[in-house]
C-alpha cells in the first residue's frame, strides 16, 4: 500500500542491514527492570540522591607486598608504608562479584610495583576467591578516591570502555530483573574458569556470559539486599578500610550500608570507611526505578558509518542550526558518536524483521554411526544439550527470508536438504516443532514430514528509528509520491534543544543513509518554557501551567501569541498567567477594532492598495507597508517573537491608538469623497491586520476575515503579502509623526501635572514653523480632541506658570499655574521620589553584594534586577515632573 509508514520503516532497516550498517551484538545499554527493556539516555533521569563510598582492600596474591608511598605537591613524603593490599572505593559493592580487574592510571606511581600482579576479590567463598590482574588506563583519576578503580565492564559504562580497550572478560551479574543471577553452574565450577581466563587463558564472549560469579547463598537476591550482604560479609572478614571514628564525612546509621555500622568501633578506636555522599543515580521516566547497565545482546545501528554527512551538512552550511549555540550540542554527539542500540524489549512498535533457525551444519551435529544419516537419538541429544546455534536472515517478512534459509539448508546431508521453512512464535517452540519432525521422521522415513522451523525476533525498534525517517516516511516513501516531491526536503524543523540528538541528528543521519539528500534546510531549536519566575515546571512543585487549561481560559489565540512573543531565540520563556490575560486583551483590541471598522461601513477590501488623497489614510498604508517588511525580516531569521511584538506595536499602538482615531471625524465629520477613502483605507489596513496576524492567530482572525464582508477564500489559503517600500509617503510619515509627536508630550506634561483628564486647556506657542503651521491646520481638529486642547495662541514668549511641550520646528506651552495647585503637586511628588529612593537604595546595595548575586537563586536575583529597572525608570519620570513643576515658579 502506497504511502504505509510501516513498511518504510521495515525497509529501512532491512536494505541498512544487507549494507552492513546494522548488526546484531552484545553491548552495555540502559536497562530497566521495572519493565524488563533496554531504554534511551532520553528516558533516564539522572537524579542527585544521598549515597555512599565503600572503601575495600583487594588483597595482593600470594600475600605479596610492596611498598606504598605517597607524596604532596611538592615531591615531599607525606606517607611509607609496606601493604599487601591495594585499596579500591566503591558506591556498588553488589557489582564487585564480576570484576575483571582493578585499574591505575599509568602515571602513578604509588601503584608502580604491582601493575602486572593479581590481587584477590574480597568477597565470595574463601577456597573459590576469584583473583584478577591489576592494570593501567587512561581513566583512572590519581587525584579521586584512592587513585584505583575496580573493572565491572558488564555493569558501568566507564568499565565497559576500559575492559573493552584491555580485553577484560565483562561478567553478567543480574538478571532482566535486576536481581543476582540464578542460573548456570554452581559458582565453584564458574569461578574456577574465571580464574583460568584471569590467568591468560583465551576466551569468546559467549563463555563469559555463560559463567555466573553470583556466590550459591547470594543467588536469586535482589541486587540491593546483595549489596548489604556484600558489604556485611567484607566487613566481617576484616577487609574493609578502617579510619579514624572521628574523621569527617564517616557514613552512619544507614541500612544501605549494612548492619555492621551499626556495631562498636574497634579496640583501636577504628570504624569502617564508608563516605556519605550525593552521587547522581540513574532512573528510568517512566517506571521511576534505578536504571541497571547492563551487558545484553541488542541491535545497533554502525554509526560511525553513517555520521559523516551529517556532520559535513552542518559544517558547510547546507543545513543550519539556529541559535547557533545548539550547533555545539549537535557536534558534540556526532563527533562522539558511538553505536545506537535500536532494539527494545516491549510489547510495542515495529517488531524487527529478522527471523532465526537452528544451526544444523554445526559441528556438534553429525553422523555419530557412520551411515550417513541421522537418527532419533543423534538428533534428540543434540536439540536436549542446546548445541544448535542459530542462524538469522533478515527481510521484509517470513517469504522474503524462506529463500535464504533453502539455501542454507541445501548445504545438509539428505534428507535434511529437503526441509519445508515453516514459522512459528519462538525458539521452544521451534525446538519442539523441529524434535517432533525429527520424530516423525524416523518412524515413517517420510521426508514431507520434515520442517525447519523458524522464528522472528520478539524485539521492536527503539521509536527514535522510526521517528528518524519522519521526513520521508510521512511522504509516502519509497514510492515516489506527489507529497514527496513537493515537501521533501522539508524547509524548517522546529524542535526543543533536548532533543537535538536524539531525533534531529538521527533524523540528519538516516536521510543521508537512506536517500543521500538532507531531510530539512533549517533546525530552530526553542527554549524551554518556565513558570514565572524562571523555575522548570514540575509536578512536584505545584507551578505547571497546563496549555488546555489555558487555552479553556483565555482562548487558544492569546495563548499562542503569548508564546510567540517570548520566544527570543536561545532565551527561555518565562510564562505566568498575567503575561497571558494582557495578550487576551490585545485580542479583545483586534476583535473591537474590526467591529469599529464594520460599523463604519470599512468592510469588504478588495485586496488592492487604495490610493487616497488624505494624509493620515496615506500615512497609515504606509505604516502598514513598514510592519509588513519588519514582520518579514523577522520570519526569515526566525526571530518569531519579533514578528509578534511588532504586530503587537502596529495594531494595537499604530491602528487602535491613533488611527482610529484620527479616522472618526474623517468617517463621521468628512465629506463623501473623504469619508468612502477612509472607509476603504481602514479596510484594507484591518484586512493587512488580520493576513500578518493569522499565521500566529489563526481563529480570531479567521472569524473576523469571514466576518467582514463576503470573500471568496478562508484566510488560510489567500497569499501572503507583497508590497513594500513604495507604499510610504515620505511627506505623509513626516507630518503624522510630527501630529504624534506633540499629542504625546501634550498627554506626558498634563499627565505629569496631574491636569484632569477630561479638562480642555489652551496651548501657546512661539517660534512655529512653516510647516508646522502647515501641520496644523490640516490636523487641528484631531490634535485638539485627542490633546484635550481648547485654542492655540501665539505669543513671544511663554508666561511664568507655563510648562513647556518641545517637538521639532517649534516650542509649545501649557499654562497651568491656575489649574493645578503647584506646591502640593511638589510636595507630592518629593514625597514619592524620597520613598522611591529608598527603594532603590535596597536594591542596589543587594545587586552590588556578591555574595547576594553568587548564592542566592537565580531567579530571586533576576526579579530584583527587574524591580531595580522598573524603579530607576519611575525615578527618571518624577524628577521629569519636578523638573516641569520648577518651569511654573
Amino acid at each position: 500500500e502506497e504511502g504505509n509508514f510501516h513498511d518504510a520503516v521495515i525497509k529501512v532497516f532491512v536494505d541498512m542491514y544487507h549494507k552492513g550498517l546494522i548488526y546484531r551484538g552484545k553491548r552495555l545499554v540502559n536497562w530497566d527492570p521495572h519493565f524488563e527493556t533496554a531504554i534511551s539516555d532520553l528516558e533516564v533521569e539522572n537524579i542527585e540522591v544521598a549515597g555512599h563510598m565503600w572503601h575495600f582492600k583487594y588483597p595482593l596474591a600470594g600475600g605479596q607486598t610492596y611498598e606504598y608511598v605517597e607524596k604532596d605537591a611538592d615531591g615531599n613524603v607525606t606517607l611509607r608504608e609496606t601493604r599487601d593490599y591495594i585499596s579500591i572505593a566503591t558506591t556498588r559493592p553488589e557489582t564487585m562479584l564480576g570484576d575483571g580487574a582493578v585499574a591505575v592510571h599509568p602515571s602513578d606511581t604509588r601503584y608502580a610495583p604491582i601493575v602486572g600482579m593479581l590481587c584477590e576479590i574480597p568477597v565470595g567463598p574463601k577456597e573459590h576467591r576469584r583473583l584478577i590482574p591489576i592494570i593501567t588506563d587512561e581513566y583512572p583519576d590519581p587525584n579521586f578516591g584512592s587513585g584505583a578503580v575496580k573493572i565491572t565492564g558488564a555493569h558501568d559504562f566507564n568499565d565497559y570502555g576500559v575492559a573493552s580497550r584491555n580485553n577484560i572478560p565483562m561478567y553478567r551479574l543480574m538478571d532482566t530483573r535486576a536481581q543476582m543471577r540464578a542460573d548456570g553452574a554452581p559458582y565453584a565450577d564458574c569461578a574456577a574458569r574465571a580464574q583460568e581466563i584471569a590467568e591468560g587463558a583465551a576466551f569468546t564472549p559467549e563463555e563469559i556470559d555463560t559463567l555466573n560469579l553470583i556466590p550459591d547463598h547470594l543467588r536469586g537476591l535482589d541486587r540491593f539486599e546483595a549489596r548489604k550482604r556484600v558489604v556485611e560479609e567484607i566487613t566481617a572478614e576484616g577487609l574493609a578500610v578502617m579510619v579514624a571514628a572521628s574523621s569527617s564525612g564517616i557514613a552512619r546509621g544507614s541500612q544501605e550500608a549494612g548492619d555492621t555500622r551499626g556495631e562498636p568501633e574497634d579496640e583501636g578506636g577504628l570504624v569502617p570507611y564508608v563516605e556519605a555522599k550525593p552521587i547522581m543515580q540513574p532512573f528510568g521516566d517512566r517506571s521511576k526505578v534505578v536504571i541497571e547497565p547492563m551487558l545484553t545482546d541488542q541491535w545497533f545501528v554502525d554509526t560511525a558509518k553513517i555520521v559523516g554527512p551529517a556532520l559535513d551538512a552542518v559544517r558547510s552550511g547546507e543545513v543550519t542550526i539556529l541559535p547557533e549555540s545548539d550547533r555545539k550540542v549537535y557536534f558534540h554527539w556526532l563527533e562522539n558518536i558511538e553505536p545506537w542500540c535500536i532494539s527494545r524489549q516491549l510489547w510495542w512498535g515495529h517488531q524487527i524483521p529478522v527471523w532465526y533457525g537452528f544451526d544444523l551444519s554445526a559441528p556438534d551435529f553429525h553422523d555419530d554411526e557412520g551411515d550417513g544419516t541421522l537418527d532419533l537419538v543423534e538428533m534428540l541429544r543434540l536439540l536436549n544439550e542446546g548445541h544448535l546455534g542459530p542462524l538469522m536472515e533478515c527481510g521484509a517478512d517470513v517469504a522474503g527470508v524462506t529463500e535464504a534459509f533453502h539455501e542454507r539448508l541445501a548445504d545438509l546431508p539428505v534428507p535434511l536438504a529437503s526441509m519445508q521453512v515453516v514459522e512459528v512464535e519462538s525458539r521452544d517452540a521451534a525446538l519442539h516443532r523441529l524434535a517432533s519432525a525429527l520424530a516423525d521422521y524416523t518412524a515413517t522415513q517420510d521426508p514431507t514430514h520434515l520442517v525447519y522451523p523458524v522464528w522472528r525476533d520478539p524485539d521492536v525498534l527503539d521509536t527514535w528509528f522510526s521517528s528518524g525517517l519522519w521526513p520521508i516516511g510521512t511522504l509516502g516513501w519509497p514510492e515516489n509520491t506527489q507529497e514527496l516531491q513537493k515537501y521533501f526536503p522539508t524547509s524548517v524543523l522546529i524542535t526543543g534543544f533536548d532533543i537535538i540528538f536524539f531525533w534531529v541528528a538521527r533524523m540528519m543521519m538516516m536521510q543521508y543513509a537512506v536517500v543521500g539528500q538532507k531531510p530539512f534546510s533549517h533546525v530552530y531549536v526553542h527554549a524551554l518554557v518556565r513558570d514565572e519566575k524562571g523555575k522548570k515546571m514540575s509536578k512536584s512543585l505545584g507551578n505547571v501551567l497546563d496549555p488546555l487549561d489555558l487555552i479553556d481560559e483565555y482562548g487558544t489565540d492569546a495563548v499562542r501569541f503569548t508564546l510567540t512573543s517570548m520566544a527570543a531565540m536561545g532565551r527561555d520563556l518565562k510564562l505566568s498567567k498575567e503575561r497571558i490575560a494582557g495578550y487576551r486583551n490585545f485580542t479583545t483590541k483586534l476583535w473591537n477594532a474590526a467591529r469599529f471598522a464594520e460599523m463604519n461601513g470599512a468592510v469588504g477590501s478588495a485586496g488592492a492598495v487604495p490610493t487616497p488623497t488624505a494624509t493620515v489614510n496615506k500615512w497609515i498604508i504606509g505604516e502598514t507597508a513598514k510592519t509588513r517588511a519588519a514582520v518579514d525580516e523577522a520570519l526569515e531569521n526566525f526571530r518569531f517573537n519579533d514578528a509578534a511584538n511588532a504586530l503587537y506595536a502596529f495594531v494595537w499602538g499604530t491602528v487602535c491608538d491613533w488611527y482610529v482615531e484620527f479616522s472618526k471625524p474623517l468617517l463621521m465629520d468628512g465629506d463623501a469623497a473623504t469619508k468612502a477613502e477612509t472607509q476603504a483605507t481602514m479596510a484594507w489596513v484591518i484586512d493587512q491586520c488580520l493576513i500578518l496576524l493569522h499565521p500566529i492567530m489563526p481563529f480570531v482572525t479567521e472569524e473576523l476575515w469571514g466576518t467582514l464582508g463576503a470573500r471568496s477564500k478562508m484566510l488560510v489559503h489567500g497569499d501572503w503579502p507583497t508590497y513594500g517600500a513604495e507604499l510610504i509617503d515620505a511627506e505623509a510619515d513626516r507630518e503624522m509623526n510630527w501630529v504624534i509627536a506633540l499629542i504625546d508630550q501634550i498627554r506626558s506634561a498634563r499627565a505629569q501635572m496631574h491636569v484632569p483628564a477630561g479638562l480642555y486647556v489652551p496651548l501657546l506657542v512661539t517660534e512655529l514653523t512653516e510647516a508646522g503651521r502647515g501641520a496644523w491646520a490640516r490636523n487641528e481638529v484631531m490634535i485638539k480632541r485627542l490633546a484635550r486642547v481648547e485654542s492655540l495662541s501665539d505669543v513671544e514668549s511663554f508666561p511664568k506658570g507655563c510648562v513647556t511641550v518641545a517637538v521639532e520646528g517649534g516650542s509649545f506651552g501649557l499654562p497651568l499655574a491656575d489649574i493645578i495647585d503647584v506646591a502640593e503637586e511638589k510636595a507630592r511628588l518629593e514625597k514619592t521620589l524620597a520613598k522611591l529612593e529608598k527603594e532603590l537604595g535596597g536594591l542596589r546595595g543587594r545587586l552590588n553584594n556578591p555574595n547576594f548575586v553568587a548564592s542566592a537563586p537565580e531567579d530571586v536575583v533576576d526579579e530584583a534586577r527587574e524591580n531595580l529597572a522598573l524603579r530607576e525608570e519611575e525615578d527618571g519620570k518624577l524628577r521629569a515632573a519636578l523638573a516641569r513643576l520648577a518651569e511654573l515658579g
